[in-house]
């Protein structure tokens, strides 16, 4: 196959990274750690399986001669070694930095349901201020989001902020999510929940001022938080 035909189907692959729910594009230092580490275990892919196809070329290219059967090990062996166990050291960096800590980060709830999402945020006098499919958070700053569910187990995902988090019927599980820069992430629900899961998504909108003005925001979240 020639170059150019590789290109051409490589092309609508390659295109796939870019979208609003791909990985590969963070616009927030937690997923940004979590796309450094795909391609650290990319590589590590790479390099294993470059490695291998050496060793088969190498096997099947030298001359063939009887020879006394002998156990071997050394390079093979190694090499795999050291590779996964540099995946295995980044893997746990970086879950070390994601976790949540106590810093007084902003706290919102998030309670997931067949098949919608209902955020709870607090406004400067201390009220709870609920909103649908439409979650709230200062751009800049770490929000940590506590997540529970009603029904059947769900999954808060946004893979531009941060990694997935289940949502368990009668336990509260906490994910930590950051955004660089004010704007609208796409988030959803990352674990098949039913008929409808397919539309269980949601938004996150970044704001430069927190708390923002809620009078204002009523209205985009009526119209934007409807099913």
């Amino acid at each position: 196959m020639t170059r150019p035909a590789l290109f051409l189907l490589a092309t609508p692959l390659l295109a796939a990274c870019d979208g609003p729910l791909s990985t590969l594009r963070p616009s927030g230092p937690i997923a940004a750690d979590i796309a450094w580490l795909w391609w650290v275990m990319l590589a590590g892919a790479v390099l294993i399986t470059v490695f291998v196809l050496v060793l088969l070329v190498l096997a099947f290219g030298a001359p063939r001669r009887v020879q006394a059967r002998v156990w071997t090990h050394g390079l093979g062996l190694w090499f795999s070694l050291v590779i996964l166990s540099a995946v295995l050291g980044a893997g746990l960096w970086v879950g070390e930095r994601i976790l949540p800590r106590d810093d007084g980060a902003v706290t919102v709830q998030a309670h997931a349901f067949q098949w919608g999402w209902e955020f709870t945020h607090t406004d400067a006098d201390g009220q709870e201020v609920q909103t649908a499919n439409l979650l709230h958070i200062p751009a800049g700053q770490p929000v940590d989001v506590l997540i529970t569910s009603e029904d059947v187990i769900h999954s808060f995902w946004v893979p531009q902020l941060a990694g997935k988090m289940d949502a368990i019927p009668g336990r509260t599980n906490r994910t930590r999510i950051e955004a660089d820069a004010p704007g609208v992430y796409e988030g959803l629900c990352a674990e098949f929940c039913g008929i409808g899961h397919a539309r269980m998504r949601f938004s996150v909108q970044a704001h430069t001022d927190w708390p923002p003005d809620w009078s204002e925001e009523a209205d985009t979240d009526t119209q934007e938080g409807a099913p």
